[in-house]
């Protein structure tokens, strides 16, 4: 009886990925939380803070253009939670991992055949930035 509950429960994660259209409303409400004040309600940069920071906010939605043509999900979720933050020396921008850890975790698959469980929010903003990619 324990096995049916175990495989339910490892699968209940993946199946909030499923469900693409709520994902991406919570990506962009998220979005709308936390991002806007410096990337813009556009995401082109223009947000009301942006001109007061030590360096240019980038276009988001050129994400894709900027990386020939293909949108680095993972790249990008590890701006977003800090992890690549100190490497790349962008201190401009804040860390969002502790914001987004709260929830579900989701498995996140970056093209390489491994499952990685991953902050279902922090997918779910990731996948709203890949939908706005001009």
């Amino acid at each position: 009886m324990r096995r049916p509950l175990i495989a339910i429960a490892a699968l209940a994660p993946i199946a909030l990925l499923a469900c693409a259209p709520q994902h991406e409303e919570v990506g962009q409400k998220l979005y709308m939380d936390y991002c806007t004040s410096c990337h813009g309600l556009s995401a082109r940069g223009d947000g009301p803070i942006s001109g007061d920071l030590d360096r240019p906010v980038p276009d988001l939605t050129t994400i894709a253009q900027r990386n020939g043509g293909s949108f680095p999900t993972a790249r990008i979720m590890s701006v977003i939670d800090g992890y690549s933050r100190a490497r790349d020396g962008n201190i401009t921008m804040p860390e969002f991992g502790i914001e987004l850890q709260a929830g579900p975790l989701v498995l996140y698959d970056s093209g390489d055949g491994r499952a990685t469980p991953t902050p279902s929010k922090l997918v779910a903003l990731a996948e709203y930035l890949r939908s706005i990619q001009r």
